[in-house]
């Protein structure tokens, strides 16, 4: 199994990262993408990635709940981070729209999107999106940036949809746009029609586990039956296995499958010993 999505940079796992990370390497997870969120956090994610090397994975960007009046400032210096070390990047992000606190630096939000999203386009990185309560606003976004990059064969825009949870609609138009969808805990949750979205959009998407990655946002979105508890990597075997229900097939299969996607779009080689 590959985590897309673990923050184990973050504080709640201060007090015993060390253990978090060999239990999660015991469990068989291979490898942890570790998405920054704003300037502290290029420090953070940087250092647990440094630690771990071919383990742990970095990613740098600006997280719109971190959009503030300073968010020229927070930009500017994340972008320099992220061409800084961008040979050892795996994406940009995590980076996004979230309406649903607070909603008054909208405009700052877009624009601190769109800069990303063409960076990362320029450097031919993939992003991890957030996307809360402003599906149409962030597919507007991305289909114009994509529109135009579109003349520049040596620039392309792609990435996965950080925790998926919308409707075979949505999904539809974020699989046509080239991008792949996170599926994490909430596929456990009990009123979640997750796994309903997913089985029917499998009738007619029979690539539709191809476009699928497996993440946690540990500490974060613990799965059933571990809902409330600080979240790990390794419990991303009950995703697999209420995906592998869902989708009609094996467990096995399931980690396959989304491992190999998720080693194509980050980049990730396999370990020696694979």
């Amino acid at each position: 199994m590959l985590d897309t999505h673990c923050h184990i940079d973050e504080e709640a796992f201060d007090a015993d990262r060390e253990e978090v990370i060999a239990r999660q390497r015991e469990s068989g997870v291979e490898a942890i993408v570790v998405p920054g969120v704003n300037v502290a956090s290029v420090v953070t994610v940087l250092a647990v990635c440094h630690a771990h090397p071919g383990y742990c994975y970095p990613a740098l960007g600006l997280h719109p709940e971190d959009v503030k009046e300073d968010w020229q400032t927070q930009l500017s210096y994340i972008e320099n981070a992220i061409r800084t070390h961008r040979e050892e990047l795996v994406a940009v992000g995590e980076i996004g729209l979230d309406y649903h606190w607070d909603k008054t630096f909208v405009a700052g939000q877009h624009e601190v999107l769109r800069r990303q999203l063409l960076l990362a386009s320029e450097l031919r990185l993939p992003v991890i999106l957030h996307n809360r309560e402003a599906t149409q606003d962030i597919l507007h976004i991305l289909r114009e940036v994509q529109s135009s990059i579109a003349q520049s064969p040596d620039r392309k825009l792609t990435g996965v949809f950080h925790c998926y949870n919308g409707s075979v609609e949505t999904a539809k138009q974020i699989l046509d746009l080239g991008f792949c969808l996170g599926i994490g805990g909430v596929l456990t949750f009990k009123n979640c029609k997750l796994a309903d979205v997913l089985h029917e959009l499998a009738e007619t998407t029979p690539w539709l586990l191809d476009r699928l990655v497996l993440e946690t946002d540990a500490p974060y979105m613990a799965p059933v039956p571990h809902r409330g508890e600080r979240n790990e990597s390794r419990l991303m075997s009950y995703v697999v296995t209420r995906l592998a229900t869902a989708l009609g097939t094996t467990e096995e299969e399931i980690v396959l499958r989304t491992s190999g996607t998720a080693r194509r779009l980050f980049s990730i080689l396999p370990a020696p010993s694979d």
